[in-house]
Protein backbone atom coordinates (compact mmCIF):
# COMPACT_ATOMS: atom_id res chain seq x y z
CA UNK A 1 0.00 0.00 0.00
CA UNK A 2 1.39 3.09 -0.79
CA UNK A 3 1.38 6.56 1.84
CA UNK A 4 -1.72 7.72 -0.43
CA UNK A 5 -3.59 4.42 -0.61
CA UNK A 6 -2.76 4.33 3.16
CA UNK A 7 -4.37 8.02 3.85
CA UNK A 8 -7.36 7.24 1.50
CA UNK A 9 -8.22 4.22 3.96
CA UNK A 10 -7.73 6.00 6.96
CA UNK A 11 -10.14 8.81 5.76
CA UNK A 12 -13.05 6.48 4.88
CA UNK A 13 -12.54 4.60 8.26
CA UNK A 14 -12.40 7.92 9.90
CA UNK A 15 -15.87 8.62 8.83
CA UNK A 16 -17.22 5.61 9.29
CA UNK A 17 -16.62 6.19 13.07
CA UNK A 18 -17.86 9.23 12.48
CA UNK A 19 -14.80 10.97 13.83
CA UNK A 20 -12.39 14.33 12.41
CA UNK A 21 -8.95 12.65 11.31
CA UNK A 22 -5.83 14.14 9.58
CA UNK A 23 -2.98 11.61 8.16
CA UNK A 24 0.29 12.80 7.68
CA UNK A 25 2.29 10.46 5.80
CA UNK A 26 6.24 11.14 5.40
CA UNK A 27 8.51 9.21 3.52
CA UNK A 28 12.51 9.45 3.15
CA UNK A 29 15.73 8.29 1.34
CA UNK A 30 18.97 8.98 2.42
CA UNK A 31 22.97 8.51 0.75
CA UNK A 32 25.75 9.32 2.66
CA UNK A 33 29.04 8.20 1.21
CA UNK A 34 32.63 8.80 3.23
CA UNK A 35 36.30 9.31 2.15
CA UNK A 36 39.11 7.56 4.26
CA UNK A 37 42.38 7.41 2.98
CA UNK A 38 41.23 7.79 -0.58
CA UNK A 39 39.08 5.29 0.11
CA UNK A 40 35.45 4.90 0.44
CA UNK A 41 34.85 4.12 3.91
CA UNK A 42 31.22 3.88 4.45
CA UNK A 43 27.93 3.81 2.40
CA UNK A 44 25.18 4.18 3.72
CA UNK A 45 21.76 4.08 2.31
CA UNK A 46 18.37 4.28 4.41
CA UNK A 47 14.77 4.62 3.08
CA UNK A 48 12.12 5.01 6.03
CA UNK A 49 8.36 5.89 5.57
CA UNK A 50 5.22 6.06 8.23
CA UNK A 51 1.75 8.19 8.72
CA UNK A 52 0.45 9.65 11.77
CA UNK A 53 -2.97 10.30 12.44
CA UNK A 54 -4.42 13.20 14.57
CA UNK A 55 -7.98 12.33 15.44
CA UNK A 56 -10.56 14.65 16.99
CA UNK A 57 -13.68 13.11 18.76
CA UNK A 58 -16.10 15.06 21.26
CA UNK A 59 -12.95 18.18 21.01
CA UNK A 60 -10.59 15.79 22.28
CA UNK A 61 -7.66 15.45 20.39
CA UNK A 62 -5.28 12.39 19.90
CA UNK A 63 -2.25 10.93 18.17
CA UNK A 64 -1.43 7.40 17.12
CA UNK A 65 1.30 6.11 14.21
CA UNK A 66 3.03 3.29 12.44
CA UNK A 67 5.00 2.26 9.91
CA UNK A 68 3.18 -0.06 8.17
CA UNK A 69 0.87 0.04 5.53
CA UNK A 70 -1.70 -2.86 5.88
CA UNK A 71 -5.05 -2.50 6.17
CA UNK A 72 -4.64 -4.48 10.36
CA UNK A 73 -2.08 -1.70 10.49
CA UNK A 74 -4.07 1.57 9.73
CA UNK A 75 -7.23 -0.08 12.00
CA UNK A 76 -4.86 -0.35 14.96
CA UNK A 77 -3.42 3.21 14.56
CA UNK A 78 -7.18 4.73 13.83
CA UNK A 79 -8.38 3.06 17.43
CA UNK A 80 -5.45 3.57 19.05
CA UNK A 81 -5.95 7.73 18.07
CA UNK A 82 -9.27 7.39 18.98
CA UNK A 83 -8.34 5.61 22.56
CA UNK A 84 -5.70 8.21 23.30
CA UNK A 85 -8.07 11.16 22.04
CA UNK A 86 -10.64 9.69 25.06
CA UNK A 87 -8.10 10.56 28.07
CA UNK A 88 -7.74 13.80 27.27
CA UNK A 89 -9.36 16.34 29.62
CA UNK A 90 -9.01 19.15 26.87
CA UNK A 91 -12.22 19.19 25.16
CA UNK A 92 -11.32 22.88 22.67
CA UNK A 93 -9.39 20.61 19.81
CA UNK A 94 -10.56 20.99 16.27
CA UNK A 95 -9.01 20.17 12.66
CA UNK A 96 -9.24 23.21 10.83
CA UNK A 97 -10.89 23.48 7.20
CA UNK A 98 -9.20 22.08 4.51
CA UNK A 99 -8.31 22.38 0.56
CA UNK A 100 -6.92 21.08 -2.21
CA UNK A 101 -3.43 21.93 -2.28
CA UNK A 102 -2.04 20.20 -4.74
CA UNK A 103 1.27 18.42 -5.67
CA UNK A 104 4.24 19.89 -5.95
CA UNK A 105 8.10 18.93 -6.43
CA UNK A 106 10.25 21.33 -5.09
CA UNK A 107 13.60 19.00 -5.66
CA UNK A 108 13.57 18.26 -9.62
CA UNK A 109 16.52 17.11 -10.89
CA UNK A 110 18.38 18.64 -8.17
CA UNK A 111 19.91 14.65 -7.00
CA UNK A 112 20.44 13.76 -10.05
CA UNK A 113 23.48 12.05 -10.84
CA UNK A 114 25.45 8.69 -11.45
CA UNK A 115 26.65 7.50 -8.05
CA UNK A 116 30.43 7.60 -8.91
CA UNK A 117 29.82 11.65 -9.57
CA UNK A 118 28.71 11.06 -5.82
CA UNK A 119 31.51 9.09 -4.84
CA UNK A 120 33.75 11.54 -6.84
CA UNK A 121 32.73 14.36 -4.55
CA UNK A 122 33.82 12.71 -1.23
CA UNK A 123 36.86 11.51 -2.26
CA UNK A 124 37.98 14.38 -4.26
CA UNK A 125 36.67 16.68 -0.83
CA UNK A 126 39.23 14.62 1.20
CA UNK A 127 42.16 14.94 -1.47
CA UNK A 128 42.05 18.81 -1.76
CA UNK A 129 42.20 18.97 1.85
CA UNK A 130 44.77 16.96 2.25
CA UNK A 131 47.09 19.18 0.00
CA UNK A 132 47.77 21.34 2.94
CA UNK A 133 50.84 20.51 4.43
CA UNK A 134 49.07 22.25 7.89
CA UNK A 135 46.27 19.07 7.86
CA UNK A 136 47.24 16.97 10.56
CA UNK A 137 44.07 14.02 9.88
CA UNK A 138 40.76 14.50 7.97
CA UNK A 139 38.31 13.04 10.02
CA UNK A 140 35.52 12.97 7.91
CA UNK A 141 35.14 13.87 4.37
CA UNK A 142 31.83 13.25 2.78
CA UNK A 143 28.70 13.39 0.68
CA UNK A 144 25.17 13.40 1.52
CA UNK A 145 21.94 13.61 0.64
CA UNK A 146 18.72 13.33 2.10
CA UNK A 147 15.00 13.11 -0.14
CA UNK A 148 11.65 13.46 1.42
CA UNK A 149 7.77 13.37 0.46
CA UNK A 150 5.08 14.83 2.46
CA UNK A 151 1.70 13.83 2.04
CA UNK A 152 -1.18 15.18 3.84
CA UNK A 153 -4.88 14.35 3.85
CA UNK A 154 -8.31 15.59 6.01
CA UNK A 155 -11.85 14.80 6.96
CA UNK A 156 -11.79 18.03 6.76
CA UNK A 157 -10.76 18.77 2.76
CA UNK A 158 -7.01 19.14 3.03
CA UNK A 159 -5.40 17.01 0.04
CA UNK A 160 -1.54 17.22 -1.31
CA UNK A 161 1.37 16.65 -0.69
CA UNK A 162 5.11 17.67 -1.98
CA UNK A 163 8.94 16.70 -2.68
CA UNK A 164 11.97 18.20 -1.15
CA UNK A 165 15.47 17.29 -0.55
CA UNK A 166 19.10 18.51 -0.39
CA UNK A 167 22.78 17.55 -0.96
CA UNK A 168 25.70 18.25 1.07
CA UNK A 169 29.50 18.08 1.51
CA UNK A 170 31.14 17.98 4.48
CA UNK A 171 34.68 18.26 6.01
CA UNK A 172 35.89 17.52 9.73
CA UNK A 173 40.18 18.18 9.90
CA UNK A 174 42.81 19.12 12.48
CA UNK A 175 45.23 21.65 11.22
CA UNK A 176 48.42 22.58 12.73
CA UNK A 177 51.47 24.86 12.72
CA UNK A 178 54.11 23.85 15.92
CA UNK A 179 52.48 23.81 19.09
CA UNK A 180 48.87 25.32 17.53
CA UNK A 181 46.44 22.53 16.71
CA UNK A 182 42.72 23.64 15.60
CA UNK A 183 40.31 21.39 14.80
CA UNK A 184 37.52 22.58 12.36
CA UNK A 185 34.73 21.31 9.64
CA UNK A 186 32.99 23.29 6.54
CA UNK A 187 29.53 22.04 5.35
CA UNK A 188 27.90 23.24 2.33
CA UNK A 189 24.33 22.42 1.26
CA UNK A 190 22.59 22.90 -1.71
CA UNK A 191 18.80 21.93 -3.36
CA UNK A 192 21.57 21.54 -6.79
CA UNK A 193 24.48 18.64 -6.66
CA UNK A 194 25.79 20.34 -9.76
CA UNK A 195 26.44 23.39 -7.47
CA UNK A 196 28.80 21.90 -4.51
CA UNK A 197 32.67 21.70 -5.79
CA UNK A 198 35.16 19.91 -3.65
CA UNK A 199 37.89 22.38 -4.22
CA UNK A 200 35.94 25.15 -3.45
CA UNK A 201 34.69 23.50 -0.10
CA UNK A 202 38.49 22.47 0.83
CA UNK A 203 39.35 25.78 0.24
CA UNK A 204 36.69 27.36 2.75
CA UNK A 205 37.60 24.92 5.13
CA UNK A 206 41.81 25.65 4.96
CA UNK A 207 41.29 29.11 5.03
CA UNK A 208 38.44 29.33 7.75
CA UNK A 209 40.38 27.11 10.36
CA UNK A 210 44.10 27.82 9.30
CA UNK A 211 43.43 31.55 10.23
CA UNK A 212 42.97 30.33 13.66
CA UNK A 213 46.03 29.09 14.14
CA UNK A 214 48.46 30.96 16.92
CA UNK A 215 46.08 31.95 18.56
CA UNK A 216 46.57 34.39 21.39
CA UNK A 217 44.37 34.67 24.48
CA UNK A 218 41.94 38.03 24.33
CA UNK A 219 42.08 40.54 27.37
CA UNK A 220 38.48 41.01 28.67
CA UNK A 221 36.62 44.12 27.96
CA UNK A 222 33.63 45.60 25.77
CA UNK A 223 34.69 45.32 22.13
CA UNK A 224 32.53 45.92 19.12
CA UNK A 225 31.74 41.98 17.97
CA UNK A 226 31.45 41.80 14.07
CA UNK A 227 29.50 38.21 14.33
CA UNK A 228 30.15 35.92 11.11
CA UNK A 229 27.18 34.60 9.43
CA UNK A 230 27.31 31.24 10.91
CA UNK A 231 28.37 32.57 14.30
CA UNK A 232 25.38 34.96 14.46
CA UNK A 233 22.64 31.93 13.32
CA UNK A 234 24.03 29.76 16.24
CA UNK A 235 23.75 32.83 18.73
CA UNK A 236 20.51 33.29 18.06
CA UNK A 237 18.97 29.43 17.38
CA UNK A 238 17.97 28.86 20.98
CA UNK A 239 16.48 32.12 21.26
CA UNK A 240 13.96 31.76 17.95
CA UNK A 241 11.36 30.18 19.72
CA UNK A 242 10.54 33.28 21.81
CA UNK A 243 8.46 33.78 18.27
CA UNK A 244 6.15 30.59 18.70
CA UNK A 245 2.97 31.59 19.56
CA UNK A 246 2.79 28.27 21.76
CA UNK A 247 5.72 29.72 23.88
CA UNK A 248 3.59 32.63 24.16
CA UNK A 249 0.54 31.25 25.26
CA UNK A 250 2.67 29.29 27.55
CA UNK A 251 4.39 32.43 29.50
CA UNK A 252 7.91 31.17 27.97
CA UNK A 253 8.06 34.28 25.54
CA UNK A 254 9.05 38.14 26.62
CA UNK A 255 7.78 39.22 23.72
CA UNK A 256 4.27 37.80 24.43
CA UNK A 257 3.29 41.76 24.73
CA UNK A 258 5.67 43.27 22.62
CA UNK A 259 3.86 42.81 19.48
CA UNK A 260 3.96 46.25 17.31
CA UNK A 261 7.25 47.51 19.75
CA UNK A 262 10.53 48.26 18.83
CA UNK A 263 13.09 45.92 20.39
CA UNK A 264 15.53 45.69 18.41
CA UNK A 265 18.15 48.17 16.44
CA UNK A 266 16.15 49.61 13.08
CA UNK A 267 18.62 48.06 10.91
CA UNK A 268 17.71 44.31 12.05
CA UNK A 269 15.29 42.31 10.24
CA UNK A 270 14.24 39.08 10.80
CA UNK A 271 11.73 37.10 8.67
CA UNK A 272 10.74 33.55 7.93
CA UNK A 273 10.25 32.62 4.01
CA UNK A 274 9.35 29.37 3.25
CA UNK A 275 9.92 30.07 -0.73
CA UNK A 276 12.61 31.42 -0.96
CA UNK A 277 14.97 30.22 -4.49
CA UNK A 278 18.25 29.19 -2.45
CA UNK A 279 15.65 27.54 0.82
CA UNK A 280 16.43 24.08 2.18
CA UNK A 281 13.02 23.96 3.81
CA UNK A 282 10.74 25.63 1.66
CA UNK A 283 6.77 24.25 1.56
CA UNK A 284 3.99 25.24 0.04
CA UNK A 285 1.92 23.97 2.61
CA UNK A 286 2.54 23.49 6.65
CA UNK A 287 1.75 20.11 8.65
CA UNK A 288 -1.97 20.93 8.86
CA UNK A 289 -2.29 21.93 5.49
CA UNK A 290 -2.47 25.97 5.73
CA UNK A 291 -0.97 27.79 2.64
CA UNK A 292 2.54 28.83 3.75
CA UNK A 293 3.85 32.34 3.14
CA UNK A 294 7.14 34.53 4.10
CA UNK A 295 6.38 36.74 7.77
CA UNK A 296 8.20 38.86 8.92
CA UNK A 297 9.13 38.53 12.64
CA UNK A 298 10.57 41.65 13.36
CA UNK A 299 10.65 44.44 10.55
CA UNK A 300 13.44 47.21 11.34
CA UNK A 301 13.67 46.32 15.14
CA UNK A 302 9.56 46.18 15.41
CA UNK A 303 8.08 43.18 16.41
CA UNK A 304 5.53 42.12 14.10
CA UNK A 305 4.15 38.74 14.05
CA UNK A 306 4.52 35.02 15.77
CA UNK A 307 4.72 31.74 14.16
CA UNK A 308 1.28 29.58 14.44
CA UNK A 309 -0.43 26.83 14.18
CA UNK A 310 -4.28 26.66 13.92
CA UNK A 311 -4.77 26.29 17.41
CA UNK A 312 -2.46 28.93 18.53
CA UNK A 313 -3.85 31.58 16.22
CA UNK A 314 -7.44 30.77 17.70
CA UNK A 315 -6.73 30.86 20.95
CA UNK A 316 -4.59 34.39 19.98
CA UNK A 317 -7.06 35.88 18.00
CA UNK A 318 -4.67 35.70 14.93
CA UNK A 319 -3.98 34.13 11.67
CA UNK A 320 -2.49 31.07 10.81
CA UNK A 321 0.97 31.96 9.85
CA UNK A 322 1.66 28.57 8.23
CA UNK A 323 4.21 27.37 10.62
CA UNK A 324 2.43 23.71 12.37
CA UNK A 325 4.91 21.23 12.44
CA UNK A 326 5.05 17.38 13.12
CA UNK A 327 6.47 14.87 12.31
CA UNK A 328 4.46 11.16 11.37
CA UNK A 329 5.61 10.27 15.30
CA UNK A 330 4.77 13.47 16.79
CA UNK A 331 1.91 15.92 17.82
CA UNK A 332 1.28 19.13 16.99
CA UNK A 333 3.75 22.08 17.27
CA UNK A 334 4.97 25.43 15.59
CA UNK A 335 8.66 26.16 14.24
CA UNK A 336 10.53 28.22 11.04
CA UNK A 337 11.20 27.30 7.79
CA UNK A 338 13.75 29.38 6.47
CA UNK A 339 14.68 31.79 9.02
CA UNK A 340 16.49 34.68 7.44
CA UNK A 341 18.37 37.93 8.65
CA UNK A 342 18.06 41.03 6.13
CA UNK A 343 21.10 42.22 4.08
CA UNK A 344 21.65 45.87 5.24
CA UNK A 345 24.20 48.33 3.71
CA UNK A 346 26.74 46.24 4.68
CA UNK A 347 29.65 45.95 7.50
CA UNK A 348 32.86 47.49 7.71
CA UNK A 349 35.72 46.32 9.66
CA UNK A 350 37.36 48.73 12.28
CA UNK A 351 38.21 48.03 15.63
CA UNK A 352 36.78 44.84 17.64
CA UNK A 353 36.64 41.20 17.21
CA UNK A 354 35.68 38.92 14.38
CA UNK A 355 33.33 35.99 15.77
CA UNK A 356 33.82 33.22 13.78
CA UNK A 357 32.89 30.33 16.13
CA UNK A 358 30.17 29.60 19.12
CA UNK A 359 30.92 26.86 21.39
CA UNK A 360 27.92 25.16 23.35
CA UNK A 361 25.33 26.94 22.69
CA UNK A 362 22.39 24.97 23.86
CA UNK A 363 24.21 24.89 27.16
CA UNK A 364 25.09 28.27 27.83
CA UNK A 365 21.68 30.39 26.61
CA UNK A 366 18.54 30.69 28.09
CA UNK A 367 16.14 30.76 25.96
CA UNK A 368 13.35 32.66 28.56
CA UNK A 369 15.69 34.96 30.09
CA UNK A 370 18.00 35.95 27.07
CA UNK A 371 20.85 35.31 28.55
CA UNK A 372 23.85 33.75 27.25
CA UNK A 373 27.27 32.66 28.29
CA UNK A 374 29.19 31.19 25.35
CA UNK A 375 32.96 29.77 24.25
CA UNK A 376 33.99 31.86 21.21
CA UNK A 377 37.01 31.81 18.33
CA UNK A 378 37.75 34.71 16.44
CA UNK A 379 40.18 37.20 15.22
CA UNK A 380 41.44 40.47 16.91
CA UNK A 381 40.49 43.40 14.07
CA UNK A 382 42.69 46.72 14.24
CA UNK A 383 42.95 49.38 12.21
CA UNK A 384 40.03 47.77 9.84
CA UNK A 385 42.45 44.60 9.71
CA UNK A 386 42.35 40.96 10.87
CA UNK A 387 45.41 41.61 13.40
CA UNK A 388 45.67 37.59 14.73
CA UNK A 389 43.70 35.21 16.03
CA UNK A 390 42.13 34.85 19.49
CA UNK A 391 41.18 32.35 21.96
CA UNK A 392 39.96 31.26 25.54
CA UNK A 393 37.61 33.87 25.54
CA UNK A 394 33.55 34.02 26.37
CA UNK A 395 31.12 36.31 24.94
CA UNK A 396 28.16 37.09 27.58
CA UNK A 397 25.26 39.18 27.47
CA UNK A 398 21.58 39.22 26.74
CA UNK A 399 19.81 38.55 23.17
CA UNK A 400 17.59 41.50 23.81
CA UNK A 401 19.97 43.85 24.68
CA UNK A 402 22.55 42.79 21.77
CA UNK A 403 19.80 43.38 19.25
CA UNK A 404 19.31 46.67 20.33
CA UNK A 405 23.29 47.09 20.07
CA UNK A 406 23.05 46.20 16.23
CA UNK A 407 24.80 48.91 14.26
CA UNK A 408 25.07 47.19 10.86
CA UNK A 409 24.28 44.39 8.95
CA UNK A 410 26.24 42.68 6.02
CA UNK A 411 25.01 42.62 2.40
CA UNK A 412 25.08 38.82 1.42
CA UNK A 413 23.42 35.83 2.82
CA UNK A 414 25.31 32.80 4.03
CA UNK A 415 23.08 29.58 4.43
CA UNK A 416 23.36 27.25 7.71
CA UNK A 417 21.59 24.37 8.79
CA UNK A 418 23.53 23.83 12.07
CA UNK A 419 21.50 24.97 14.64
CA UNK A 420 18.82 26.26 12.81
CA UNK A 421 17.95 26.23 9.09
CA UNK A 422 18.28 30.18 7.84
CA UNK A 423 20.75 32.66 6.55
CA UNK A 424 22.36 35.54 7.50
CA UNK A 425 25.19 37.99 6.78
CA UNK A 426 27.67 39.31 8.93
CA UNK A 427 26.57 41.29 12.03
CA UNK A 428 28.30 44.26 13.45
CA UNK A 429 27.01 44.66 17.19
CA UNK A 430 28.27 47.48 19.64
CA UNK A 431 30.04 47.40 23.54
CA UNK A 432 29.88 43.90 23.61
CA UNK A 433 31.23 42.04 27.14
CA UNK A 434 33.99 39.60 26.30
CA UNK A 435 35.49 37.71 29.02
CA UNK A 436 39.09 36.38 28.14
CA UNK A 437 42.74 36.31 29.68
Amino acid sequence: MTLQEAQTYLLERARERGVELEALATGSRELTLRAREGDLEEITEAESAGIGVRVVTGGKTGYAYTEELTPEALDWVLAEAVENAELQADTEGFLPPGRPLGRHDLLGEGLSAPVDEKKRLALALEREVQKDPRVRQVGAASYSEREFQTELASTKGAQGGYRSGYAYQMVNAVMGAGASVKQGFELKVTREIAALDPASTAQEFLHKTGRLLGARPLPSGRYTAYLEPKAFLALLAPFVSMWSAKQVLEGKSRLADKLGQQVASAVFTLYDDPDHPEGLMNAPFDAEGTPTRKVYLLREGVVESFLHNSQTARKLGHEPTGHATRSYKGVLGVAPHNLIVAPGAGVRLEEGVLVTDLMGVHAGANPISGDFSLQALGLKIEGGEEAYPVENFTISGNVFELLQRIVAVGQELEWSVMFLVGASPMVEVADVAFAGA
